[in-house]
């Protein structure tokens, strides 16, 4: 049995009519999103030869995509922004957007270090 071997770039990754690449492309464009989110055990995906797309999925005439948003960022505006910025990838499915984790607020600014206060007036000397 003789197997060929596909060469060069992968195909289109077109699902249901959907270009995920395209879909993936343009939430990660969005102000305020971090990244595509695939889930715990990388559920939220989609499949394709010899690859998958983390955070897309198409699937029962819907489009879901579930990301991780940046700090500070109001999820409503958010959610609809990516929900506006996907109407014309998706057609006439519904855009479905899970915001399953928020980045870290962001650390002090410098190179502060938490310390621990030293005797001085008022304070203990130590144990």
């Amino acid at each position: 049995m003789t197997l060929s071997s596909v060469s060069g770039p992968p195909g289109p990754a077109v699902i249901d009519g959907v270009d995920v690449d395209a879909v993936a492309a343009a939430v990660l464009g969005c102000a305020g999103v971090a990244g595509l989110d695939g889930g715990r055990f990388g559920e939220v995906a989609s499949y394709l030869p010899g690859r998958q797309i983390a955070g897309v999925v198409v699937s029962g005439g819907r489009v879901m995509v579930q990301v991780r948003s940046r700090w500070g960022v109001p999820i409503p505006e958010l959610v609809a922004l990516i929900t506006a910025v996907l109407m014309p990838l998706a057609g006439p499915r519904p855009v479905d957007v899970v915001v399953a984790d928020i980045d870290d607020p962001p650390g002090p600014p410098g190179p502060h270090r938490l310390t621990t206060p030293s005797a001085g007036p008022g304070l203990p000397d130590g144990p």
